[in-house]
């Protein structure tokens, strides 16, 4: 039960276990603010955590309300931006606020996330939310929109969008089905997805995706978005791509990853990205791809549950059984 000095929140202990207890209420700094948290997305980043533990309460996904008296954005339903940043450096001047060269730091990852009823967040990580957006579709502003709409930017500057250009998604989970709807909506018509999961195949296809059998190795692309982050994905990527095509690193993995400098490898140009989350500046076209695509990005919320079922739920999205669920503070009307 929250107190005025305590809330609730998720600890991730490691080896696989969430205990749910009770920790002092944040206490926002100089710059931030106190975000009610309404609905924080489940992500598979957060599968490290899980299994071996979070020094900070972990979630990223936030989407909240600020309760802040006196704070101008007080009373105002916000997306949280991961990174935190400094807004004058280098890459800040440019734009590039994810990358941030003068402070790194992950909001869930290297201070306390959204896992919780309530956080503390810098002023300039508050992105207000249309009234129109619904709760449960506020946080895949973050992740699901925004790091797979800023994946397709990028290899736009190398490889210019033309009609007929054929695109290959790897990887059918939150991210990899974000980018077939954001490739759907930006007009790529020509839209392969693979994936060992038949159901997320079903839903790749509903969005207008093709299902490949990648392993036939029957046809090459021009654009690669490898969403997975397995190691065979990617070096299928390098074998499956034209000359002249690009390949979009998004899905992580911290294992090393050894290129073997073959023929395939060397007999062709190509370019090899790898993009990082999305600037502030895309924040804007991202609401109103969202506004544009709701019921298609509804489609992937496929559960909303309380703080108590979060060590259940979080183990049934572990094991593949959903695709984006929500954890969700509702309130009283």
């Amino acid at each position: 039960m929250t107190t005025n000095d305590h809330m609730r929140a998720a600890d991730f202990k490691g080896d696989d276990v969430i205990a749910i207890t009770s920790v002092e209420m944040p206490k926002p700094g100089p710059g931030e603010a106190l975000v009610r948290v309404l609905r924080t997305a489940l992500c598979g980043s957060d599968f490290k955590l899980w299994h071996k533990g979070a020094e900070f309460i972990a979630g990223h996904e936030i989407f909240g309300r600020v309760e802040q008296p006196g704070h101008a954005l007080d009373g105002s339903r916000c997306a949280v931006y991961i990174p935190t940043h400094c807004g004058h450096c280098e890459a800040c001047e440019a734009g590039d606020t994810q990358m941030c060269i003068e402070v790194s730091s992950l909001i869930g990852w290297n201070r306390d996330g959204g896992y919780c009823e309530f956080v503390a967040v810098p002023d300039n990580c508050l992105l207000p939310v249309p009234d129109d957006i619904d709760d449960d579709l506020g946080p895949l502003l973050l992740d699901t929109i925004g790091t797979s709409a800023h994946a397709v930017r990028e290899a736009e500057r190398f490889l210019p969008r033309k009609a007929g250009r054929s695109v290959l998604v790897t990887g059918a989970g939150p991210v990899g089905l974000g980018v077939v709807l954001a490739l759907k909506a930006l007009g790529y018509d020509e839209v392969y997805v693979s994936d060992p999961n038949a159901e997320r195949l079903k839903i790749a296809e509903e969005f207008g995706a093709i299902a490949s059998a990648v392993g036939s190795r029957d046809k090459r692309f021009s654009l690669i978005v490898e969403c997975s982050g397995a190691h065979a994905a990617r070096n299928l990527a390098i074998e499956l791509v034209l000359p002249k095509g690009v390949i979009v690193l998004v899905g992580e993995n911290a294992a090393p990853w050894t290129i073997t400098e073959d023929k395939v490898f060397r007999r062709k140009d190509f370019a090899m990205l790898r993009t990082f989350y999305f600037p502030k500046s895309d924040f804007e076209p991202n609401v109103e791809l969202l506004r544009a695509n709701k019921e298609r990005y509804r489609r992937l919320v496929d559960e909303a549950f309380g703080l108590d079922a979060l060590p259940e739920k979080f183990a049934r999205f572990a094991a593949g059984e959903t695709i984006k669920p929500v954890l969700a503070f509702w309130e009283a009307p």
